[in-house]
């Protein structure tokens, strides 16, 4: 009978071991457990315990025990399916976690008789977890460099992307818009404006402030420049307003241009048979030049 009730207890205790090992978490690369489990296993209440660790603080440094962060928190709770995590809304302050070092300085302190027991079977569990890091170690490390390379091959996909958008848009030539297709032609300079990361530079004689609209569509921090005559439609005021929402956006004048260009980055080069105010109103053609060239001489103006 006595063999039989010891086989009973080592089962018992080796179930305990498991289920504890359950409650044990890694956080900042610590094998911890949290305050609501351990005050479960001792039968204690969570605020006792962490009442019990504030009266004797010099005993628990951040080695021992250590408050979660509200990332950490959140991060913790999408892991876990059944915890007193998920009673963690009606709690005041976010949880603390002890690790080995502070559980066993915790146990010193508690007084019920469940403590010793508790403790042993917490300091068990907590044993082989470590048995099982280390001699799984080759396992955790194979999957790092699993992960490892799905992110290199994110950043090749990434890289993949952008060159194949990088040729979606040197596909476009040239383009004719028939009277009446403003909304397409008035689309097609937006999307030309979009793709400008650094600087938008725009040459027409006859601009009004309806190019603020499109303009406001651009990249943050891309920086415009409207070379006009003295005679376009646009006021200064209205520039200095469009500035504070969306700088910047210069305004200058000249007289050496007939026809109308936009120029993006200083690489790409554009000629608009019709100004950006008129855009659809009669038929006109928009085309890409290539030429390095003319792509200079032009930014150069600027």
């Amino acid at each position: 009978m006595i063999i039989i009730e010891q086989n009973q207890n080592v089962l018992l205790a080796n179930n305990e071991v498991t289920n504890i090992k359950n409650l044990i978490y890694s956080i900042r690369e610590k094998q911890v457990m949290l305050d609501s489990d351990v005050a479960m296993l001792y039968h204690y209440e969570t605020k006792k315990i962490n009442q019990t660790v504030k009266r004797n603080i010099k005993r628990f440094p951040e080695k021992f025990c250590f408050q979660l962060t509200q990332n950490e928190t959140e991060n913790l709770r999408s892991q876990i399916v059944t915890s007193s995590l998920e009673n963690y809304g009606g709690r005041r302050y976010l949880p603390y976690v002890f690790t080995e070092q502070g559980i066993a300085m915790l146990s010193g302190l508690l007084r019920n008789e469940i403590a010793v027991q508790v403790s042993i079977n917490i300091m068990d569990a907590f044993a082989e977890m470590r048995k099982f890091m280390l001699s799984n170690g080759q396992v955790f490390e194979r999957l790092t460099s699993v992960e490892y390379k799905l992110l290199e091959q994110d950043k090749k996909f990434d890289m993949v992307f952008n060159e194949l958008q990088k040729n979606k848009k040197e596909e476009f030539k040239q383009k004719i818009f028939f009277e009446g297709q403003i909304y397409d032609s008035y689309s097609l300079i937006i999307d030309i404006i979009k793709t400008a990361q650094n600087k938008v530079l725009i040459i027409d004689n006859y601009i009004d402030d309806s190019i603020l609209k499109m303009l406001s569509k651009k990249n943050k921090d891309v920086e415009v420049v409207i070379l006009t005559s003295s005679n376009s439609n646009i006021r200064k005021i209205d520039v200095q307003k469009f500035n504070k929402q969306y700088p910047s956006l210069k305004l200058s004048y000249t007289n050496k241009f007939h026809d109308r260009f936009m120029v993006i980055d200083n690489t790409d080069l554009y000629h608009i048979g019709a100004s950006l105010k008129d855009l659809g109103k009669k038929c006109f053609a928009i085309s890409r030049i290539d030429d390095s060239e003319y792509i200079e001489k032009i930014s150069k103006l600027s």
